[in-house]
């Protein structure tokens, strides 16, 4: 459910703070005090996307924070599965909304919209005001019959859509290779070629770093072999060179050696070098004697560099990414040269998902039918507590004429509402206020079949008055004794079931106007049902009509409860 609503620098809020209670929650206020404005910033957080003005002018940033207190093991599974902890069985989702930007996160680790959203959808199910408008398309009515069915329905649903989906692919797969001979033919000798352009190069991982070494060595052997010679002049080749040079001062070192045991050191210390020195003379003359400054292997190296060049140019941009293309290249080939055969194993795989997928939706369509009759029923008993009192409806499963990916039916809500009507789908023969109280009795109807524990009604009063008011508000409290209820309203029947009522106000000071909200106590809500029921004026008639409206619904609430 849940617990807590803090928004701050969101349109006209200012900062505003909400403990919701976990039975039936009402939110009522003048038109135009911002009401839409909380559902609205319930929904922002949930990951509906930001409008450009949804920044209070001055600040830099809005936020919305919603805590939700999970308690269902499922819940609490796909958080620790999306790998954010919790600590006790608070949710916390929170939306940093900045220009151009938002920062999202559960339980302080940043999260993306999408996982947002697939913890909302276990959380909340909210209803907005025009959401009725869906129960004129046949697909609403395929998704609620669906969710109804969820337990008998098992994994099916999902299987159909990985199937369909992998059935598309086979089936794109297949209209790719309606290949004409001639370019058949054509396709496999330009494969063969390529396949043996790279096959005869022989690439090795390495090579060309390798390859460029040797090249800038080799193209520049001549002024190695100039520099490497006057080196090896000046420190081992001829008289006065550095050799001969560390001999002399080794000598003199000797004898005065005789004369102090410093020299000794000294003398130590300068036979490394000689040594040194007598390695490095060496390393060079045969350096020297190997190396060459021929033309040759310097053509050899830059013929093997640039065919090593040109293949990652034509086909990848490393070794591995050249070799990897080849692998495909002789799948692709093997393709076209066994062209039927691979067309022919293309079919048998499609057909056999397409058998596997049929069978599957026709155990789908089995469980739809099935539960619809169930469905049928405990609808049309919401409606009729729902001032419907002559309806007739019907749930029709028709097959389509091609699958898709959530099996093969097409799934119409049919409805008479008054006697000797034909049924007819739902569109025609609603009003747009008929259609909001559907759209509750279906609510109320999947909200005791499914897990998600908290459901938001965002003006579904709208377009109905007096005895179906009354009996609105019923249902509402109905639905408040097993699930958590928030709800927007301007009717004094469900402000007064609200078991916490809370009044929604715009303030204007200095020239400042912000929207706030508040819980209010058994007094304070009264008076808020004498204004809803009062209208301009409030006189102690309408206060006692107020008061008398509270105690029914409070007799009301104890008989749902018996």
């Amino acid at each position: 459910m849940l617990v807590n609503l803090h928004v701050k620098n969101l349109a006209i809020i200012d900062e505003v703070e909400v403990d919701f209670s976990d039975q039936l929650n009402v939110l009522t206020g003048e038109t135009g005090a911002g009401k839409s404005i909380i559902i609205g910033s319930i929904n922002l957080a949930l990951g509906q996307k930001s409008p450009r003005d949804v920044i209070r002018k001055g600040a830099d940033h809005a936020l919305v924070e919603l805590t939700f207190r999970a308690q269902d093991p499922h819940q609490r599974a796909l958080v620790e599965e999306m790998g954010i902890s919790m600590e006790g069985d608070e949710i916390l989702i929170s939306r940093k909304i900045m220009a151009g930007r938002s920062i999202n996160r559960i339980n302080g680790e940043t999260v993306t919209l999408a996982m947002i959203r697939r913890i909302a959808d276990v959380m909340i199910d909210i209803h907005g005001q025009n959401e009725q408008q869906s129960l004129l398309h046949s697909a609403k009515h395929l998704e609620i019959v669906d969710r109804y069915a969820r337990e008998e329905m098992g994994d099916r649903l999902s299987e159909m859509a990985q199937g369909y989906k992998e059935y598309q692919k086979l089936q794109r797969e297949l209209e790719q290779q309606e290949i004409p001979e001639e370019e058949r033919l054509r396709e496999i000798s330009f494969m063969k070629y390529e396949l043996e352009e790279i096959e005869q190069a022989e690439l090795i991982p390495g090579e060309e770093e390798e390859l460029a070494g040797q090249y800038k060595e080799l193209s520049n052997a001549s002024d190695i072999a100039e520099g490497l010679g006057a080196i090896y002049a000046m420190t081992a080749d001829g008289n006065a060179t550095a050799a001969e040079q560390l001999g002399q001062s080794l000598r003199i070192l000797h004898k005065l050696s005789e004369f102090s045991p410093q020299m000794e050191e000294f003398c130590g210390q300068l036979s490394e070098i000689d040594s040194l020195l007598t390695d490095f003379n060496r390393d060079i003359s045969d350096y020297m004697s190997e190396f060459d400054t021929g033309t040759e292997q310097l053509e050899q190296v830059e013929n093997r560099l640039n065919l090593v060049r040109s293949l990652k140019a034509k086909y990848g941009a490393t070794t591995e990414q050249v070799q990897e293309y080849a692998k495909k290249l002789q799948e692709k080939l093997e393709q076209y040269e066994e062209y039927e055969e691979y067309r022919s194993t293309l079919q048998r795989r499609m057909a056999r998902q397409e058998e596997q997928l049929q069978q599957l939706a026709g155990e789908i369509t089995a469980i739809r039918k099935k539960v619809s009759q169930r469905l049928e029923k405990e609808i049309v008993k919401a409606l009729r507590e729902l001032n419907f009192l002559q309806v007739q409806f019907e749930i029709a499963v028709r097959p389509l004429d091609k699958m898709n990916s959530f099996g093969q039916d097409e799934v119409e809500f049919m409805l008479s509402t008054n006697p000797g009507m034909d049924m007819k789908p739902i569109g025609e023969a609603a009003s747009g206020g008929e259609l909001s109280r559907i759209m509750l009795a279906v609510k109320a109807v999947l909200a005791q079949h499914d897990e998600i524990p908290t459901l938001i009604f965002d003006e579904i009063d709208v377009g109905i008055s007096g005895r179906t008011a009354q009996m609105v508000a019923e249902k509402m409290a109905y639905i408040g004794m097993t699930h958590q209820v928030i709800c927007i309203s301007h009717l004094a029947q469900i402000a007064a079931m609200a078991d916490a009522h809370y009044l929604i106000e715009k303030n204007s000071r200095q020239g400042h106007t912000s929207t706030d909200i508040r819980l209010l106590d058994t007094e304070q809500s009264g008076g808020e049902l004498a204004r809803i029921l009062g209208g301009v004026e409030i006189t102690d008639s309408v206060r006692e009509s107020a008061a008398e409206m509270k105690q029914m619904a409070q007799k009301a609430k104890e008989k749902l409860r018996a």
